[in-house]
């Protein structure tokens, strides 16, 4: 408070005085009031008005305000290790033309630092070049440090060493592991700040995550659970790096983080942040359901996603993350147990870094659509309007102005509903939101998608091909009996280190002659029973069988009848790892691997082999060790021609890169379960016989990145190491990936695309003369339509690649889009009747469904010339977009510094009464 001070000497009228301290006074206390309720509302500027200092991250109950200005951020996973260097432009590119301004990405520890002290950040693991190239492309980044991330990663990035250090406890109050987390963290945040890379240094890392979903498993650590936590907490902040930091799933997050929303249907299940000055904020919205060897395809509508972004921001939030924008290939050995080697295929880029369409471009419309409603956003006040069980309309409005956005609902999964608002009626298709940025239009609805849909083919090489493989093998050796140094079978975690999915377990077995049945018919069982994950069993060097378990349920029983003979019987289990767990509480103490062994139907009756029996140790394969996948390794094993398909075989053949420029991946139709390596590069894992209640398997081909092959003419070492018997080698094909099939389904009630619309203060306006509903599509770069596949205007069904023709069509339906859009890269058709000449069905509300299929243009002068006119034309569109966003974000900047020069004034003001 301001105390009024009187010059000494000064002579003023006590009636005087009072009516002037009665004026500024009230004066001051309504300036007071109205600059609180300015911050009450979020609506307060940042008002350091010295630039320098503006640099950082702050925030409010409104957002995050990144180097003094506000954002709507609207940001994708992408995990630099499941892509490869070559890729990350591309993919960044393409999120950054799908509407995202931010790039998330969790920290893996255990690539960083497979053993303990030794750091690896080359190649794929290139973090600080990852980052720098987001930065280049000017997005920012969100870094989810962990120490601990899930991300159907092996053993949650956590490296494997860990779980030895004495006494250790992962995620909780213990001293090992906060001693180990701390050197980790303090290890990847010194890097960063080195490299300059926060934002508070002009670098792009705009927010930081520390720890993951600990809710999750944070009761079963109780008091302990609750100290780590705002330890966790208390070492990011005391780096003083000038981000907020965020925690994920944390109800009861510390004041100094901000708790965050995971989910698909945030807008509904949040209850929102924990202190009123925080903002919302939506970590990971789920763009589908990652898959699991056994698994059935899955898949999450756009228009499920769509709305759920629409309704969170109309909700007061301000930032969502899709998790997973780019899902990629886990490489290697690197996925979770049984977690598929192709990850998040159903992301709006898929594996190999594709538009998947429509999911991409309807979501790149919705984030054009809620930046129209920005100013709204931050400087309105949210009202709601329930109308009826299913409707409500809520908006923003800032009070004395023409600014304000509506978002109007209709939850009914079935009916469309009619609704009235500001005096005109709006139809909403079921479970939908249309999006009004000035409170009167429908620039949007999250039902109606008039962006283009794709559909992926996999086609045959025709220069690599299965009759052009010549498979040479070699045997891996099945030990009978290993050095006993153990009463009990190990386990297989300890084991393996991390290192290898295999390790062997021997033992013998003496059976006297009266042991064996002489019953007709009857025979001798071995059973094991397992955690995990699967084994291969064979009994005096033959081959017995195998089993597995699953993701579900990772402990199985192996029983089948086995050959026993009198004397000495060695039993060889090979215990097979399909990754480490990534999720739960007391992680350190997750056990697979053999557990009991018996022999059921001797006459001396079941021999128990779990205990008292020696049983001897080998982790690893020999074609491992001696790294048999690589062009040294293997020379230092004999291999033979093709013979016979027994078990646990490495095949190794060479092959020529494929042909043109397009994606490779490896169709493994014919095999079993093994790993794939392609001149030393790990692939990943493949498991074809391990098929899901569809029959099929759940994932055939894998992806080979074009950087993990030589140049064209030069061979390349294809290796395979194969668990089971009795496989196709000649089934094996070598395909090219693309989308270049492309389709559009529009019908003619649609609104137009939020492409036609732009704000000039708080008015929405057209950006052209012609605001007519289109179905554009757009080829692939150098690619152009040659050929009209389906044509329908009318009534017909289906999805993209697999349309049916309805019973009310235009006669003229394929002539027009022959005629529009044959040899072109891009056309736009207008949806209306007078386009098709058709006066046909009238009762009905017609769609337009297309199919084209694109191919590269072939060298031809004059059309390389019409390519480059067509790109230039789709250029300058997309550049007077970016430009009237960019001036709607200059007014937005400007109205902020005039209200904060009016704050501040007011201030100075109030100070000098």
């Amino acid at each position: 408070m301001k105390v009024l001070i009187f010059r000494v000497g000064e002579t003023i009228k006590t009636s005087e005085i009072k009516m002037k301290s009665r004026t500024r006074y009230l004066i001051a206390i309504l300036l007071v009031i109205s600059l609180c309720l300015e911050a009450s509302h979020g609506r307060g500027e940042y008002d350091d008005k010295d630039e320098e200092k503006k640099k950082g991250v702050s925030y409010d109950e409104t957002s995050l305000i990144i180097n003094g200005k506000r954002e709507l951020l609207f940001s994708g996973s992408v995990h630099y290790p499941r892509s490869t260097p070559e890729m990350w432009p591309s993919i960044i590119d393409k999120a950054k033309a799908g509407g995202l301004n931010t790039i998330q990405t969790y920290v893996f520890w255990n690539v960083h630092e497979p053993e303990q002290g030794k750091y690896d950040f080359s190649g794929r693991f290139d973090l600080v070049k990852f980052i720098k190239l987001i930065h280049e492309k000017g997005l920012y980044v969100t870094l989810r440090l962990g120490p601990f991330i899930q991300a159907e990663w092996s053993h949650g990035g956590l490296p494997y060493w860990l779980r030895e250090v004495p006494e250790v406890y992962f995620r909780t109050d213990n001293e090992p592991f906060k001693e180990h987390t701390e050197r980790y963290v303090r290890k990847i945040l010194g890097m960063m700040k080195e490299e300059k890379l926060f934002a508070s240094q002009g670098g792009p890392i705009v927010l930081g995550q520390i720890e993951n979903e600990y809710n999750a498993v944070q009761l079963a650590y109780k008091e302990n659970g609750e100290r780590y936590i705002k330890w966790a907490a208390n070492l990011v902040e005391s780096m003083k790096l000038g981000i907020p930091w965020v925690m994920c799933k944390q109800n009861d997050a510390p004041d100094n983080v901000i708790n965050a929303c995971n989910g698909r249907h945030c807008g509904d299940t949040f209850k929102g942040p924990n202190r009123h000055d925080k903002p919302s904020l939506w970590t990971e919205n789920w763009t589908t359901q990652f898959r699991v060897f056994g698994d059935p395809p899955t898949h999450r509508t756009v228009e499920d996603i769509a709305f759920s972004v629409a309704r969170y921001f109309s909700k007061n939030g301000s930032h969502v993350n899709y998790y997973m924008y780019h899902g990629g290939t886990n490489f290697g050995r690197t996925s979770a147990h049984f977690v598929t080697t192709r990850y998040y295929d159903d992301a709006p880029l898929d594996e190999y870094g594709f538009e998947k369409e429509p999911k991409y471009g309807h979501l790149r419309h919705v984030h054009r659509a809620l930046r129209l409603c920005k100013k709204a956003l931050f400087w309105g006040q949210l009202r709601v309007q329930k109308l009826g069980p299913d409707t409500e309309v809520r908006y923003h409005e800032q009070p004395g102005t023409k600014v304000c956005a509506a978002f109007l609902s209709n939850n009914n999964t079935r009916e469309t509903n009619t609704i009235k608002f500001n005096g005109q009626d709006y139809v909403l298709p079921s479970r939908s939101i249309s999006i009004l940025p000035d409170c009167k239009t429908v620039v949007y609805n999250t039902a109606q998608i008039v962006a283009q849909h794709s559909w992926r083919n996999f086609v045959k090489s025709e220069k690599t091909t299965s009759e052009g493989l010549k498979f040479e093998m070699f045997h891996e050796n099945i030990p009978s009996r290993l050095g006993g140094d153990s009463l009990i079978p190990g386990e297989l975690y300890y084991l393996t280190k991390d290192k290898t999915d295999y390790a062997w377990y021997t033992t013998s077995i003496k059976i006297e002659e009266d042991d064996l049945p002489n019953k007709k018919g009857s025979k001798t069982i071995l059973r094991v029973a397992s955690l995990g994950h699967a084994l291969i069993v064979y009994v005096n060097g033959e081959y017995a069988g195998n089993a597995h378990g699953s993701h579900e349920m990772k402990s199985f029983v192996f029983e089948k009848p086995v050959n026993l003979k009198t004397g000495d019987n060695h039993i060889s289990i090979l215990g097979v790892l399909t990754g480490l767990p990534d999720s739960g509480s007391y992680m350190e103490h997750r056990y697979a691997g053999p557990r009991a062994v018996s022999i059921i139907g001797l006459k001396s009756g079941t021999r128990d082999l779990t205990e008292n029996n020696e049983w001897g140790h080998l982790a690893g394969l020999e074609g491992e060790k001696k790294e048999v996948y690589t062009e040294e390794g293997s020379k230092k094993v004999q291999w033979e021609k093709d013979g016979e398909r027994k078990p646990l075989i490495w095949y190794k053949t060479y092959f020529e890169t494929p042909e043109g420029e397009n994606t490779v991946a490896i169709r493994m139709k014919g095999m079993g379960k093994g790993l794939i390596w392609v001149n030393g590069n790990g692939v990943g894992r493949y498991w074809m016989s391990f098929l899901s209640p569809l029959g099929e398997p759940t994932q055939t081909e894998y992806h080979i990145p074009r950087s993990f092959m030589k140049e064209k003419k030069k061979k390349n070492m294809l290796v395979i190491l194969e668990e089971e018997p009795g496989v196709k080698l000649d089934a094996i094909d070598f395909v090219l990936v693309n989308r270049d099939t492309i389709c559009s389904y529009v019908r003619e009630d649609y609104p137009v695309s939020v492409k036609s619309w732009k704000r000039e203060g708080p008015k929405i306006v057209s950006r052209s003369k012609d605001m007519k509903l289109k179905a554009v599509m757009k080829c692939p770069p150098e690619k152009q339509m040659v050929a009209v596949e389906f044509a329908s205007f009318g009534d017909p069904t289906g999805t993209c690649g697999n349309f049916t023709m309805g019973k009310c069509s235009a006669s003229k339906s394929k002539e027009v889009v022959e005629k529009t859009c044959l040899g072109k890269n891009r056309c736009s058709i207008v949806v209306a009747r007078e386009t098709f000449g058709d006066k046909g069905c009238p009762e009905i509300v017609k769609t337009l469904a297309v199919q084209v299929k694109c191919e590269k243009i072939q060298g031809k002068e004059d059309d390389k010339k019409k390519k480059k006119k067509e790109d230039k034309e789709e250029e300058e569109e997309d550049d007077e977009e970016q430009d009237d966003d960019d001036e709607e974000e200059e007014e937005d900047e400007e109205e902020e510094k005039e209200k904060e020069n009016k704050d501040v004034t007011a201030l100075n003001f109030y100070q000098d009464t």
